[in-house]
């Protein structure tokens, strides 16, 4: 399917639906499209099983502009934030007037925490493998902490205790600049999280549940 941002562009997505009502809709934002990000990778395939097919959630998974088959040019990570407001209008046409989870990994993960500070349609925020240290990667710069501090939504920090681009006690550190921060870490693996996707999808459902308050 495809949808359109605010300043026109028209991207590719893929929306996965429940076989029941949607609770609550999620859009999944991918890496780094200059380094093979798109949202086909399988720890994005996990997690639209996982949400959709489990948690009863409507989840979008989308290209940024200029990849693959989405329109336009890449943006540097900045006129992505666009891609990512477009990406929540249309999932929550699925799912109109219930709460929005966003979950970006690396790439993915910096645009999404730059939309959601100004979106009041966020209501929880998932950050994979978030490029504390970019390294040889330019991204825009995170929000400030005070403007992490007025996020009072609940955010999920997750990365395999290996991430070299977001390193486990920064993770830590960085999750309690938020009102509601948590910290998950998958023992044995990377930045990519190979072999274990499955268990990344879990712990994002269970954060899910848990936010949306799942009986």
């Amino acid at each position: 399917m495809t949808f359109t941002t605010e300043d026109g562009v028209r991207l590719e997505g893929e929306l996965r639906l429940p076989d029941e009502a949607p609770r609550a809709s999620a859009v999944l934002c991918h890496p780094h499209p200059r380094h093979g990000g798109s949202k086909d990778h399988p720890i994005l395939w996990a997690l639209r099983n996982e949400l959709a097919g489990t948690r009863e959630l409507a989840v979008l998974g989308f290209n940024f502009r200029g990849n693959m088959g989405s329109e336009g040019t890449y943006g540097g990570g900045r006129d992505e934030v666009r891609d990512v407001r477009a990406a929540i209008e249309r999932v929550r046409m699925e799912a109109p007037d219930l709460p929005t989870v966003v979950c970006g990994w690396s790439f993915g993960a910096n645009v999404a925490l730059r939309e959601a500070v100004d979106d009041e349609r966020v209501a929880a925020l998932v950050l994979i493998g978030i490029p504390l240290q970019p390294k040889d990667v330019t991204l825009p710069a995170l929000p400030p902490p005070e403007e992490l501090r007025r996020f009072r939504r609940p955010v999920l920090i997750l990365a395999g205790d290996n991430d070299e681009y977001c390193p486990a006690e920064e993770a830590r550190v960085f999750s309690a600049e938020f009102a509601d921060g948590r910290v998950a870490l998958l023992e044995g693996t990377d930045h990519f999280l190979w072999r274990r996707e499955r268990e990344a999808a879990t712990i994002v459902g269970d954060f899910a549940d848990e936010v949306l308050g799942r009986t």
